[in-house]
């Protein structure tokens, strides 16, 4: 009797989809969610408040800040409701990816924020808007924290940070397109409507990730099965596979306990503080994050509040356009070329945070230099260098933190990484500089203040080079290593041939 294929033991794949249709699926997916970002933040859509001159006269405002009058304050507690909704869904999708499958997980966060971000459009004040705002993030918590690790998963060995630099390269596309978006929608139509949008062009692939065989994680069982093959040294006993005479694997369960159902809310909370305490002593990981936490202060303010500054600062009528432009081709480069340089480089730890602490630098001080300058066109022409080397560290800052831990921990590794950079960076960095603008009045002393926090994301990563690293892709337990290199020599998602009788 022949032997049984390899894949049968993964579980069921689906037969049309290939890894280049996942990554432009989930590339897809990605620009909608920043398109959110940026559309919510362009000026007509954010709009501005209601104005009166000494003399009495008074201007309508506009768009959300104008319709529900909100301080600047206000205006930014907006943004960070987004990121408290998203850094608490994160780490709860992440272990879920342990009992249950994480294509369907994605599929569960996609319809929430479909919904949440509808809910956007029919607010009615403040308060409805933090609500649905939150809610989006939740939403969005599962596909961060899952859909890097099925990139890394498929993309060919030699071209995994390129394939993450295409990924991230949605982020500030999708920011772009979304000022663009948002200032055409909310003068044609109305800021409401660009959410309703936004939610129909979302709905297709929330529906995919329940009506599509489900994937499967390097690092975790078949999908028919609610228990991961691998089994990291600090989590729970797990299924493993062995070999059987024929040369085919089974699945065999180590557990002294042969109860089918998933694990308790008890088991699952101690496995992920333990899971947390291996995150939180491996250096690299924790210098990497820190790094990343100072960046992503400066990067979500910008996004932000780029176009209304450049309103202010430069007198731009046509901030959203001008901001949205730069920053869509800035992106697209920027964020390709980190990753294709990191690739030609040899994709290793030390050689990513040498390329962050570089290409962070260098976009500092161009960054902080433009807003020295009065004229208009000198300004964008710094800032676009600059914006061009800052988006250089996408691919290579979310290549350590897939690689600097274990298989099984990358779901939780990055849903951690989302965590840390919102909660101490963008979360943050909104109000205080809507705070600091409302205090000194000034946005181009703002915009000074502010970028010089990039220096500081600089020097943490110049430490990591220096931080004896190991690259953890296939460190498993001996048995787990024969499944996943097994596994490997087939692309996950290439269309499997029928099984011989």
């Amino acid at each position: 009797m022949p032997k049984a294929p390899i894949s049968s033991t993964l579980g069921p794949q689906p037969s049309w989809f290939t890894a280049k249709r996942l990554l432009a699926i989930f590339c897809i997916i990605n620009l909608l969610n920043y398109v959110d970002r940026g559309a919510i933040a362009s000026n007509g859509v954010n709009g501005k408040r209601s104005e009166c001159t000494k003399s009495g006269t008074c201007s309508s405002g506009s768009g959300i800040q104008g319709d529900f009058n909100l301080s600047n304050f206000q205006d930014g507690v907006i943004s960070s409701a987004f990121m408290v909704g998203l850094l608490v869904a994160s780490p709860i999708f992440a272990s879920l990816a342990k009992s249950v499958n994480p294509f369907r997980l994605i599929g569960v966060g996609l319809t929430v924020w479909t919904f949440a971000t509808a809910g956007c459009g029919l607010s009615i004040n403040f308060w409805s808007i933090t609500i649905c705002r939150m809610l989006v993030g939740v939403g969005e918590a599962s596909f961060i924290s899952l859909a890097a690790p099925f990139i890394d998963d498929n993309a060919p060995v030699d071209q995994k940070t390129a394939w993450l630099g295409i990924f991230y390269m949605c982020i500030p596309t999708g920011i772009a397109v979304g000022y663009v978006y948002g200032g055409l929608v909310g003068s044609l139509l109305n800021w409401r409507w660009a959410f309703w949008i936004e939610a129909l062009l979302m709905l297709p692939f929330a529906i995919l990730g329940f009506v599509m065989k489900p994937l499967q994680l390097k690092g975790f069982s078949h999908t028919e099965s609610k228990r991961p093959l691998t089994s990291v040294r600090t989590s729970c006993p797990e299924a493993v596979a062995s070999p059987s005479q024929d040369g085919s694997f089974q699945i065999r369960n180590d557990s002294k306990d042969d109860s089918e159902s998933a694990p308790g809310i008890l088991n699952q909370l101690t496995r992920f503080w333990k899971d947390m305490k291996v995150l939180l002593h491996e250096r690299v990981y924790v210098v990497n994050v820190l790094g990343y936490i100072a960046y992503n202060f400066v990067i979500g303010a910008y996004s932000y509040w780029g176009p209304k500054a450049g309103y202010y600062i430069y007198h731009m009528n046509n901030a959203d356009l001008m901001f949205g432009g730069i920053t869509i081709i800035c992106g697209i480069f920027g964020t390709l070329a980190g990753g294709f340089v990191l690739d030609l480089m040899t994709s290793t730890i030390s050689n990513a945070f040498k390329l962050l602490s570089v290409a962070t630098f260098c976009g500092a001080i161009f960054c902080f230099a433009a807003f020295c300058f009065k004229s208009l066109y000198v300004f964008i022409t710094l800032f676009a260098i600059g914006e061009l080397f800052v988006f250089a560290t996408q691919g290579p800052v979310n290549y350590v933190c897939l690689h600097c831990v274990k298989p099984s921990m990358r779901p939780l590794s990055m849903a951690m990484s989302t965590v840390s950079i919102h909660i101490f960076g963008d979360v943050p960095s909104s109000p205080l500089v809507g705070v600091l603008q409302d205090h000194i009045n000034n946005w181009r002393a703002t915009a000074l203040i502010l970028t010089s926090v990039l220096f500081l994301a600089s020097g943490i990563w110049v430490i990591g080079i220096f931080i004896q690293s190991v690259d953890r892709f296939n460190e498993e337990n001996e048995h787990q290593v024969s499944v996943a290199d097994r596994s490997n020599t087939i692309p996950l998602l290439e269309e499997k041939s029928a099984e011989t009788s």
